[in-house]
Formats: C-alpha cells, sequence, structure tokens
C-alpha cells in the first residue's frame, strides 16, 4: 500500500534578527532591525544598556531592512523596506549590522539537527527547507514536535513548522502561526482553513498578480478556486492560469528535491553613494576585485569552476546592464575571474554613475574537470 504523503516546511522565526538576539538577549521583546552598511552596536560603541544602540531614525543611508523581529513588524518594518523609510514607521527601534557568517553558521546547525530526525531535506534557502517525513513510521505530531525541540537545543531558536500532503500548502501553514507555530493540515481541512486566506498567500503569487486578481474580485484562495479557468487564462496565460487554478484546489505534485546542482553562483554590493567610473576609480577597483576573489572562494568551497562569467551594473538612475563571457576553459581563480569580468566590463558604457557592481558564474562544472589556464593577470588590476 502506497504511504500517503507527509510533506513539510520548516522555516526558522525572524532568523537573522533571532540570531542577533543571542549576541544581544537584552533587546528580546524590543523592536530590532537588521541591516544597513553603516549600522554599529553597543560592542563596536563600547557600551551597555539600550541607550548605547544605533536607533533606525540615527541611521543615514540607502540600505535596506535585511530582517526585523516581530515586535518592528508590528510597527509595519518588513524586509526589504529602505532603512529611512522605516524610521518614519519605528524611529525608536534598534539598529543592528547583519553578520552573515553567524546566520550560515547556524544555518548549518538547524539543518544537521532536522537531518538526524528525517533526512529527506530540501534545502530552499539559508533559513528554510522542506521536509519528505512520508516513508517515517512515527506519527506526525510526535515527530514535528522532535523536530522543534531539536532545533531549539541546537541553536537556542525557534521555528514554525506547517505539514501537509504537498510542499505549496506545507508553505502556507508554517506561516499560520508563527512565531514558533506548528499546523497540520490534512486535505480535508482545505477548505475550512486555506481557502479563507488571502490569494497572496500562495507562493507564487506576488502583488503585481495579486492586484490584477484583485481587479477580477477574487481575493480569497476560495474565490480563486472558484473562479472559472478560462478567466484567469485569459487574464495571466495557459501555464500560469492553469497553475493558480490548481494551487488554490490544493493540488501541487512536486517531489522534495534531497540534492540539485546550482545553476549560477553570484556576488554584488550595493555602493553608500552612486560612484564615478573615473573619480572614484580606487573604490570601484577595490570592490570589483573583492567580488571576483569572494566568488572564487564560493566556487572553490562548492568545488566548482565556471566556464561562462558575468557582470551586472546598476546605474544611479536605476537602469541595470548585464554582460557574459564564455571561455573554452573552466576557471574558478580570482585573477582568472577577474580578467575575465574585466572583458565584459570593457562592453559596457560607463557614462553614469554606478549605483551596484556584481559578478556572476554560471555554466558550472566540477572542478576536477576544468582545464585551469595559468592566469598571468593579477587581482590589482584597475577598473578599466
Amino acid at each position: 500500500m502506497t504511504r500517503a504523503r507527509r510533506i513539510a516546511h520548516l522555516d526558522m522565526d525572524a532568523f537573522f534578527a533571532s540570531v542577533e538576539l543571542l549576541s544581544y538577549p537584552e533587546l528580546r521583546g524590543h523592536p530590532v532591525v537588521v541591516g544597513g552598511r553603516n549600522a554599529s552596536t553597543a560592542a563596536a560603541k563600547g557600551g551597555a544598556g539600550l541607550e548605547h544602540f544605533t536607533r533606525l531614525k540615527d541611521y543615514i543611508g540607502r540600505g535596506v531592512v535585511t530582517t526585523s523581529t516581530y515586535e518592528a513588524r508590528a510597527l509595519g518594518v518588513f524586509s526589504g523596506m529602505g532603512l529611512m523609510k522605516s524610521a518614519l514607521l519605528a524611529p525608536d527601534a534598534i539598529l543592528l549590522p547583519a553578520n552573515f557568517d553567524a546566520y550560515r553558521h547556524y544555518s548549518q546547525l538547524f539543518k544537521r539537527a532536522v537531518a538526524q530526525i528525517a533526512p529527506a531535506i530540501e534545502d530552499r534557502g539559508i533559513d528554510e527547507i522542506y521536509i519528505d517525513l512520508s516513508s517515517l513510521e512515527e506519527d506526525t505530531l510526535s515527530i514535528a514536535q522532535r523536530i522543534k525541540a531539536k532545533v531549539l537545543e541546537a541553536t537556542g531558536l525557534s521555528c514554525s513548522i506547517g505539514i501537509s500532503p504537498n510542499k505549496l500548502l506545507s508553505k502556507i501553514c508554517s506561516d499560520l502561526e508563527k512565531p514558533n507555530g506548528l499546523t497540520i493540515l490534512p486535505f480535508d481541512d482545505l477548505k475550512n482553513r486555506i481557502w479563507p486566506l488571502p490569494a497572496k498567500k500562495i507562493n507564487g503569487i506576488g502583488p503585481k498578480a495579486n492586484e490584477k486578481l484583485g481587479q477580477l474580485g477574487i481575493i480569497t484562495v476560495g474565490e480563486l478556486a472558484s473562479a472559472p479557468p478560462e478567466l484567469l487564462v485569459a487574464n495571466f496565460g495557459r501555464a500560469t492560469g492553469t497553475w493558480m487554478h490548481q494551487a488554490a484546489h490544493g493540488i501541487d505534485d512536486r517531489p522534495v528535491v534531497t540534492w540539485s546542482e546550482p545553476k549560477s553562483i553570484s556576488r554584488e554590493t550595493t555602493f553608500e553613494r552612486d560612484l564615478h567610473s573615473k573619480h572614484d576609480r580606487p573604490l570601484l577597483s577595490e570592490a570589483f576585485t573583492k567580488l571576483c576573489l569572494r566568488l572564487s572562494e564560493d566556487l572553490t568551497r562548492k568545488g566548482y569552476a565556471c566556464k561562462t562569467i558575468g557582470i551586472k551594473i546598476k546605474f544611479a538612475d536605476f537602469q541595470v546592464i548585464t554582460r557574459d563571457l564564455t571561455l573554452t576553459n573552466g576557471i574558478s581563480t580570482g585573477p582568472e575571474i577577474r580578467h575575465a569580468a574585466t572583458e565584459c566590463l570593457k562592453r559596457v558604457p560607463l557614462e553614469q554613475r554606478v549605483r551596484l557592481l556584481g559578478v556572476r558564474a554560471a555554466n558550472l562544472l566540477p572542478e576536477s574537470e576544468a582545464v585551469n589556464s595559468a592566469a598571468t593577470t593579477q587581482s590589482s588590476l584597475p577598473f578599466l
């Protein structure tokens, strides 16, 4: 007899902010925002007590919110918002700089903890995973509680879990009772638990699609499920319209993919101020070189070389230009990447100030299969 599918989606609660609170427990219960390049901490200022932390209203720059605690979210501050805009909503919120090394460390800890109980894991990012529980004998509630306890023991952090017959529904469920939530959804409960929710709760229905659905009088998942398929196809195209209809009915056959090859690896940085291609050439050159070196480190750590290098430049007017170069042999060293990225850069008219700079490695192959050329280019090459 075929076992019924049991798919879990585990999402760490306000992950980046929660990791920071491990270092600053005195900030628990307060609105805290993580983000900004020039934010400082109490430790950096050598002080103790809340009065020594940087407040959101003191930030000057165009950084964005990386994450926020639930107390800050209650004030309207969410990830992706500009920090200076967020300061209008929560001026006295504590501002901390992001510490991605710490986030990666705790990400590894929680994933290893889950794997000890349920090894069929699909990694979906630094703070979330899917878990296939279908082959395990233990009842659903018991195994979910054990996973949550194991994650807390390994990291000191809470997580929220949604469990249903598929990934789409579990993703919705993991968000229903945050923080520290646990939602188990039998398929028979779809109409009672899921259909009353806003349609935008379905992962894949973004702001534009949600706005268009609203114009059609479709607000909830239930209304989306009741909409004629031909209406959705006429307004969103055959593929998207058909998917919307199926998603609203809780249909999702995607498997939990426990391993997959990355398609590309990239690094990018947004500058605190727009940089002039000539007057700020030393700063651009240094940033460009660092990106290439870090991309090289990423490739080496993951055991890859690449045959395509690309660059991305966002100018002051928000225009984005990309250029790619495909090579005969695979490369992975910093100087090789810098040399190829410079060739891409030569094909870009640098007539405006630069807001963002990025370097991407694609067309990946195992490092053992790459034929590395002897790089004569030094990492100190100028930015054109």
